[in-house]
């Protein structure tokens, strides 16, 4: 599918675009060749193929899950005007 330069002065408009002259040509070629591409992208058989996540194997390197710091509610808590069972007690603030 190809696009001429009256289509590339109307999708400029419609998305309110302001092209130079100059550059309508290039766009024109540059639509028109990403519309052929995504015509023979449509002309591949895909039947029984399943969408992938990722198209390569990749696996997401994480880090270990170790413990780096000693717990410190009880000093955090210290200072806490209110604390019942090891929650902070706050005011109520919803009705």
């Amino acid at each position: 599918m190809s696009i001429d330069r009256s289509d590339v002065e109307r999708i400029a408009y419609l998305a309110r675009l302001a092209l130079d002259e100059q550059d309508i040509p290039a766009y024109t070629d540059n639509l028109s060749s990403i519309l052929n591409l995504v015509d023979e992208m449509k002309q591949i058989d895909t039947e029984g193929l399943e969408p992938l996540s990722h198209p390569l194997d990749a696996v997401q390197r994480l880090r270990a899950d170790e413990i780096t710091e000693d717990n410190q509610r009880d000093h955090l808590q210290s200072v806490s005007p209110a604390v019942e069972n090891g929650l902070f007690l706050v005011p109520k603030v919803i009705d």
